[in-house]
Formats: structure tokens, sequence, C-alpha cells
């Protein structure tokens, strides 16, 4: 893993950008193959309290967890812990689902990236500023829920597995979830 890490309000000094990448390299053990993608970490104080934000993107999956506390140290304890429980959660997730499916035991589900999304000019004119494509894998819904919560995102588009429709599940205000069907 390639580290990038950044300071505000903060010095990055080379006890903190070593026990950073000590710690986060342990997330290693989870994978067959050693990510090569950057790991972003930035390492801000405010009022003090200390405050970390971690992002690992790889190919079929993103990472990110997020965590204030007193102590910069127990901060960075604490996210490595979430990120943990993130990879655990979702691998033992898509293992059981493969083994239900007959696939190979150690398979990674790709993750899908967030939907287009307009802007309306002040002139009430649509204009599309980005266009995003991406294959919709099938899944339940539980399964959108987990990986829209690890990109963080408040909606996620899928092919839902049992009617073969592409489905949103989203976030509610209430905190609660979510599902659009089609009406046919």
């Amino acid at each position: 893993m390639k580290f990038n890490i950044r300071g505000e309000n903060i010095e990055v000094t080379n006890a903190i950008r070593e026990y950073v990448e000590k710690k986060i390299s342990k997330l290693e053990r989870y994978f067959d193959n050693p990510p090569t993608s950057d790991v972003h970490v930035n390492l801000s104080v405010y009022n003090d309290e200390q405050r970390i934000e971690v992002t690992i993107p790889m190919t079929n999956l993103l990472l990110r967890a997020e965590v204030q506390h007193i102590d910069l140290y127990a901060a960075v304890d604490s996210a490595v812990d979430k990120l943990e429980r993130q990879i655990r959660k979702h691998k033992t997730k898509i293992n059981r689902k493969f083994r239900q499916n007959g696939a190979p035991k150690h398979a990674f589900a790709e993750l899908e990236k967030e939907a287009q999304q307009a802007v309306e000019e002040p002139e009430n004119q649509i204009e599309l500023v980005r266009t995003k494509r991406f294959n919709l894998k099938p899944m339940d819904s539980e399964e959108a829920i987990l990986q829209m919560d690890m990109l963080g995102h408040s909606f996620f588009v899928f092919t839902n597995d049992d009617s073969g429709e592409t489905n949103v599940v989203y976030k509610r205000r209430d905190g609660k979830y979510g599902l659009i069907e089609p009406y046919v």
C-alpha cells in the first residue's frame, strides 16, 4: 500500500506517520493479494478533538472510516478497527452468498459506483455535468445497504437477484432504509 497522509492544523511527524502506516498495513492480512491502491489519510485537529479519515479505494471495494477522539493514537486504532470490521463483514457476507451459489470460496464482490448526477442551472436548463456507467451486480437489498453504507452514500442502485429488476435502496431521514422497486 502507498500512503498519502495529510494533516490539517497538525504537523504529521515521522512518529505519527510510522504509527499510521504500521496500523493500516495490518489490514493486508485480509487479502490474498495485498492492495496496490493509495491509502488516503487525513488527520485534523479542531477544538482539542483529533479526527482521522481513512479511505482505501480498491478495484472492487471502497473502505472508509472516520473517527473523532481526544487522543490521536486512539483515533487511529479505532479507525483501523472500523476498517477491519468492514472487511470481515463484507468477506463473510460475500463468501456465504458465493457458497450458496457454488462459486469459489474466497471471491470478493464488486462495489458499484455512485449514480449519475445532474445539476439544474439558474435558467431552468438542465445541464448534464457527469455521466457514470457501471455494471449492476445481482444482489439482495441487505447486501446493497451494506455496500451503500461502506461507500458513505445516501442511495445505491443495484439489480435485485430475486426479481432481476433494477432497484434503489436509500437512507431515510429517520435513519432507517427504503427500497424503490419498479411498478409493473
